[in-house]
């Protein structure tokens, strides 16, 4: 794969046509302005424009240096500088993000240290990088980019236009639908902890299922999705999952769900569609998220949730001091709690 390419400017106007923002300025010529890049508030100058998403960084627009910025109504008016008015400026951003920086087109091929077997079928337009071990009966898709040192295991189903970065491992039979993006060190179908103690031992249980991802899922370096006991361990179209996630066996992850950093699901949990879950969230096994639900950053989820909403569980930090009073006066809590009946006993006695 080549270097990326510069690409020439593109006037406001036209980004503004191809975003379906508004173009909003106090010029009449403003529409004309070159714009060659992206940038954030702080770094950007001529040339540039910068977004605003977060209310949190709004007093920034007084002092960048951006030629235009793309901002939400309702803070078009904090400044003068013409601007692209849209209802999703991060979103927006991301589209003119994508025009200045287009990903280089893969040459396609075979490196000559790659390790591919004869029953493997691997399309011609796909690129296969050094030291890539592709497994029996394999099938690899059009276009679809298997970098240095991946290992796709034996019968297993890779779409078209994927992106499998250097070191991602791929155990047999698992499926990835069409456009999936895997980062270094992403690992698929490793068996999941299954273990039946017994008489002081544990025996492993053969994992027998499969992972099946569907199309444009993007998984994030260093996360693992472990396959099925029995049936398969499912992630749903339009998946994002952040980097070093564990995903247990027989889990099933519902479409355009979102996961951030460091979460870990137990196995058998159904995951709802268009659910996002914040970073370092631990997910209990054998339960049922809610579509649309949204779990806050370190909680923990011990049971089903069936109505959507926020769900947050996790302790505010605390000066430590602070926390070793709360702890101490959460301790005394259950004793408390029996004075209080006790005392309700008694005057309810006297009634």
């Amino acid at each position: 794969m080549g270097p990326r390419q510069p690409v020439p400017g593109v006037r406001l106007s036209e980004l503004a046509a191809r975003t379906g923002a508004e173009l909003v300025a106090a010029e009449a010529n403003a529409g004309g302005i070159v714009i060659d890049r992206v940038a954030t508030l702080d770094d950007a100058d001529c040339g540039a424009i910068a977004f605003l998403s977060n209310p949190k960084y709004r007093s920034r627009l007084a002092s960048t240096r951006a030629s235009a910025v793309i901002v939400s109504a309702a803070d078009a008016a904090a400044t003068a500088l013409p601007k692209l008015v849209t209802p999703a400026p991060y979103a927006t951003y991301a589209r003119i993000a994508a025009m200045f920086n287009p990903t280089p087109s893969p040459v396609p091929g075979v490196h000559a240290t790659a390790v591919i077997a004869r029953s493997a079928r691997v399309a011609s337009s796909a690129l296969i990088g050094p030291q890539a071990t592709i497994g029996e009966r394999v099938t690899i898709g059009e276009r679809t980019q298997v970098h240095a040192g991946c290992v796709v295991g034996d019968d297993c189903e890779i779409g078209d236009d994927c992106v499998l970065h250097p070191r991602v491992v791929v155990y047999p039979r698992s499926v990835v639908g069409a456009r999936a993006i895997m980062h270094s060190g992403v690992v698929i179908g490793a068996d999941g902890f299954g273990m039946a103690e017994h008489e002081g031992h544990w025996l492993k249980v053969p994992q027998l299922g499969r992972v099946v991802i569907g199309d444009d899922v993007e998984i994030g370096a260093n996360t693992t999705v472990d396959r099925g006991a029995l049936g398969d361990t499912v992630i749903e179209d339009d998946v994002k999952l952040d980097n070093l996630i564990q995903i247990g066996h027989n889990c099933r992850i519902g479409a355009h769900t979102a996961i951030a950093g460091c979460v870990g699901i137990a196995g058998s949990t159904r995951i709802g569609r268009n659910c996002k879950i914040g970073g370092a969230a631990m997910i209990n096994g054998h339960i049922e998220i809610a579509d649309g639900t949204v779990i806050s950053a370190a909680s923990g989820i011990a049971e089903s949730i069936t109505e959507p909403g926020v769900y947050t569980g996790a302790f505010p930090s605390l000066p430590h001091r602070d926390w070793k009073h709360m702890v101490s006066v959460m301790r005394q809590l259950r004793a408390l709690v029996q004075r209080v009946r006790a005392l309700e006993r008694s005057r309810g006695g006297e009634g």
